[in-house]
């Protein structure tokens, strides 16, 4: 996975914390959480705001 890949990324999250609302999850957490997906292999330098935004609202909308 890439980091354009929001929903892929956010369905991995959902899978690997159902105990976590990705609400209350802090951008620097969300990026931690998502580097340490096994699955994920992009450049850790890449990430923004924009897209962990983007990741966790794919994220929240997952665990709806």
């Amino acid at each position: 996975m890439k980091w354009v890949d929001t929903l892929q990324i956010a369905e991995a999250l959902y899978d690997a914390h159902p105990d976590v609302d990705p609400a209350t999850v802090r951008f620097t957490q969300l990026r931690d959480l998502v580097l340490a997906l096994p699955d994920f292999d992009d450049d850790p330098a890449r990430s923004g705001e924009k897209i962990l935004e983007a990741i966790q609202q794919a994220w929240i909308d997952e665990a709806a």
